[in-house]
């Protein structure tokens, strides 16, 4: 008996072994297979001057104000719905007062942001095109960079409030503990302590809202429309963006367009990985603060892993001033 226990113990772990490699191939082979697809339609033809050139109405040239439109609408994203979404999540995690049964308060604006979350990009876009390209205003907006950063915003920070109330729920109590203990304030303890300690997750979150917001077409359309040129003012001009060049030259005759709808691609997937190494990084910089990192003294704490609730040693934390 206890043979035949050891047997199945053993290839149940074989099995869920099997299965988790399954997993990640069902993961990695999708990514590899787009990844190879991008590379072997765009480096045959690939040329560096697309980078340095405007693109022309044939379509020809290169895709230099496409690229600077693109990075200049995720910076405003970044801008606009990292600021929001960062202190919705701070309030929801840190400052919203329990219900006198001892649940989170809260729920109201949770539901919201789930609901908001839940809206089609392209109805987000049609809406932004009735209110702000439109009718905002006397006359509306037009097609401009202002009516596409607000509703990229809109539907990314849902994302970005909620990673970041779960990055500061997982920080351990005994962090607001001992920096309460030191007698630190709460708006202190909060930027010294908990943020630095969130960090990682805080960025996680702003990498997914900005991954999905250099993917998006249908709101773009709606709202920026297009142009092969940077526009002079953010209202009442159409603005260039990489995701248009896929999805619309794509389908037009001659072979320069469809070069350079698999140029945008390769381009935006290379803007992607460097957006990854870039907050992996940031994360890698951050680690430090997190419990069981190096303090100032060279050595590790030896306490409970980070998120198990263990007090945290006051030498761990910084100090006032």
């Amino acid at each position: 008996m206890a043979q035949r226990a050891t047997r199945n113990r053993r290839l149940s772990t074989i099995a869920f072994r099997v299965f988790t490699y399954g997993a990640l191939l069902f993961v990695l082979g999708p990514a590899i297979w787009l990844l190879e697809g991008v590379l072997a339609h765009a480096l045959p033809h690939w040329r560096w001057s697309v980078l340095t050139q405007p693109l022309t109405s044939a379509p020809a040239g290169g895709l230099r104000d496409q690229i600077i439109g693109t990075v200049i609408l995720m910076v405003g994203v970044l801008v606009l719905a990292g600021t929001v979404g960062i202190l919705a999540g701070i309030h929801l995690a840190e400052l919203a007062k329990p219900k006198r049964n001892g649940k989170p308060s809260g729920g109201f604006f949770r539901t919201a942001s789930d609901v908001l979350s839940g809206f089609p990009s392209i109805v987000l876009g049609y809406v932004g095109y009735v209110a702000l390209v439109e009718h905002f205003g006397w006359s509306g907006w037009g097609y401009s960079l202002l009516p596409a950063l607000i509703i990229l915003s809109i539907m990314v920070v849902p994302y970005i409030a909620k990673t970041t109330e779960n990055s500061l729920r997982q920080v351990p109590t005994g962090y607001r503990e001992g920096a309460e203990a030191l007698g630190m304030s709460t708006g202190y303890a909060l930027r010294k302590v908990v943020l630095k300690s969130a960090l990682p997750g805080i960025v996680t979150g702003l990498l997914l809202a900005l991954a999905i917001a250099y993917g998006e077409t249908g709101p773009l359309i709606y709202t920026a429309g297009f142009s092969n040129t940077l526009p002079s003012a953010p209202t009442h001009a159409q603005f260039p963006y990489l995701t248009y060049v896929v999805f619309k030259f794509f389908d037009l005759p001659g072979a320069t367009a469809h070069a350079l709808s698999y140029d945008a691609a390769l381009i935006l997937v290379v803007m992607v990985l460097l957006l990854l190494v870039a907050s992996r990084i940031i994360v890698a910089r951050t680690q430090r603060h997190a419990e069981g990192a190096r303090t100032a003294g060279g050595r590790r704490w030896r306490g409970n892993p980070a998120g198990t609730g263990g007090t945290a040693s006051a030498a761990t934390l910084p100090a006032k001033g």
